[in-house]
């Protein structure tokens, strides 16, 4: 994501945050605003971090925060090709709403939905 994706995620509400092992970046989640009370939680953590709890860390502060806009449900994307971070929606509850691909996109994207 650049500097300024970033900054027009920050305007639109998002909360976005960096997860560090030391100095080392093995990850990173974002909170988006609620739209008719679902809030968005996306934690991604890098491949070679994978299994080691950074993902589990990443989402139970991103449903904190979700639960602190008042959320009525939360939504997740995966890349349809990323069977670690479906497996680890699965595993939290999330089931599979919608697949699809971005308009120009070559990517399957994955809609995952948890009630609360």
């Amino acid at each position: 994501m650049s500097a300024g994706e970033a900054r027009e995620r920050l305007e639109r509400g998002c909360l976005l945050e960096n997860a560090y092992l030391g100095d080392v970046l093995v990850g990173c989640s974002t909170v988006r605003p609620a739209v008719d009370g679902a809030v968005t939680v996306i934690a991604r953590v890098l491949p070679g971090f994978r299994r080691r709890g950074f993902g589990k860390a990443l989402y139970e502060r991103g449903l904190a925060h979700a639960r602190e806009r008042g959320a009525e449900a939360v939504e997740t994307c995966v890349l349809a090709v990323n069977e670690d971070g479906l497996r680890f929606a699965g595993r939290h509850g999330f089931v599979e709403v919608e697949r699809y691909v971005l308009d120009g996109g070559d990517d399957e994207w994955v809609d995952l939905r948890l009630g609360l």
